[in-house]
């Protein structure tokens, strides 16, 4: 196993967290267009998120066939296929101007990127001690607010000076030359044994995690939150660039600036999980990302970015933990256990967006805060119930090991 000193350990979580990078500046890249693709292609808010939901619904739906791939072939080689398959969907993109056209470009993508984001943390988890993984998984969250930053921006940014189809070229370039760096710097495994030729089992691996309710429950807070996390941006992304504030999109899109917040909050739990509870810090996570949201009612720019800030560290913050609450009380098929939890993730983020967005459309953020309260509550009432879970479970907890 790679410890916490060594060289290795060094090159396997900047090579994932880079390919991490890569993969949410690739997911992310036209969530701030939409505004601007609204206006584009003459459709409604609603419509117009399929740009963004058909990459996350596809992402979610490969998650767990890209995992049981890797049972067999390894983690590596089902991360590089997706790496490199980006850049060429990517091009794709380019040789269409039809919306419908588009979203399924942007559906092939989320394909791609299901290769990656449903085994990384499995790599992780076999080939690094404990102590090394504790610290690993929370620099690989951090990439991901990091990535979801950079193309974000980068998306908004471009498309307001020179158009979506260059920040998509200019996305390209970026992801075909960081793929070769993934490739050169990630190690083999050395800790991973093929299971070929068990299909049957790979199914009944994931109908036992979802009967495993210290399991389920997890993965429900996780598409809960994110249902709400990702949307509200989209909500905000919207609401700066209508009246009163009618800010451009190269301007509105800053506001994913506020990423940082849980670049930050994602590092934290490595140093929560030595004095509380998992659990606690999941409701304190929901906490500080509700907070975030009723202060959005405030109709002025630094409170709205200040809510914004606060439903990212909040977010992140949770998410973090309940990833790795999966990863670590999964005793088995781990590959699949994570890709699981990332598919309630996607799913709860795509039809969130359906969700929320209409609520903009039909009231406005009084509206949205309204029906985003109705998710909240059922956060909360899943993070009570995996409370009552694990505190009736006999075994001892594993989180994390934390060093002494």
């Amino acid at each position: 196993m790679i410890s916490l000193q060594s060289s290795q350990y060094k090159k396997v979580t900047f090579a994932l967290a880079f390919g991490s990078f890569l993969v949410f500046s690739n997911l992310y890249l036209f969530q701030p267009m939409l505004p601007y693709m609204a206006q584009h292609f003459s459709l409604s808010e609603t419509k117009t998120n399929w740009l963004f939901a058909a990459s996350t619904l596809a992402l979610s739906v490969s998650l767990v066939p890209w995992a049981i791939r890797s049972e067999s072939v390894g983690r590596k080689q089902v991360m590089l296929i997706g790496l490199f398959a980006m850049p060429l969907i990517s091009v794709t993109m380019l040789i269409t101007q039809e919306f419908w056209l588009l979203v399924a470009a942007r559906a092939g993508m989320g394909i791609a990127l299901a290769a990656f984001a449903s085994v990384a943390v499995a790599y992780m988890v076999e080939e690094l001690e404990a102590t090394a993984f504790s610290k690993a998984i929370g620099s690989y969250i951090a990439a991901n607010s990091l990535g979801g930053i950079s193309g974000r921006i980068l998306g908004g940014v471009l498309t307001d000076w020179i158009g979506w189809q260059d920040a998509v070229v200019v996305m390209t370039c970026i992801t075909l030359i960081g793929s070769l760096l993934v490739a050169y710097l990630l190690p083999k495994q050395q800790h991973f044994v093929a299971q070929k030729g068990r299909f049957r089992q790979h199914n009944l691996d994931i109908i036992r995690h979802l009967k495993t309710p210290k399991l389920w429950v997890a993965m429900l807070i996780g598409g809960t939150n994110f249902a709400l996390f990702v949307n509200l941006y989209s909500v905000a992304g919207f609401r700066l660039s209508a009246p009163p504030y009618s800010l451009p999109v190269s301007l509105a899109s800053l506001i994913f600036l506020c990423y940082l917040g849980g670049t930050i909050s994602s590092r934290l739990t490595s140093i929560w999980v030595k004095h509380y509870t998992p659990i606690q810090g999941m409701i304190l996570g929901s906490m500080c990302s509700l907070i975030g949201m009723w202060l959005g009612l405030v109709e002025t720019i630094p409170t709205i970015l200040l809510g914004l800030l606060l439903i990212s560290c909040g977010a992140f913050f949770t998410h973090t933990l309940a990833y790795s609450w999966v990863s670590r009380h999964a005793t088995q098929a781990k590959a699949t256990a994570t890709a699981l939890y990332l598919v309630h993730y996607y799913v709860g983020g795509s039809l969130g967006g359906f969700y929320l967005l209409s609520c903009w459309q039909h009231g406005g953020w009084e509206y949205v805060v309204a029906g985003a309260m109705v998710i909240y509550v059922v956060m909360f009432a899943l993070c009570w119930k995996l409370k009552r879970i694990a505190s009736q479970s006999t075994e001892q907890p594993s989180f994390i090991s934390i060093p002494k």
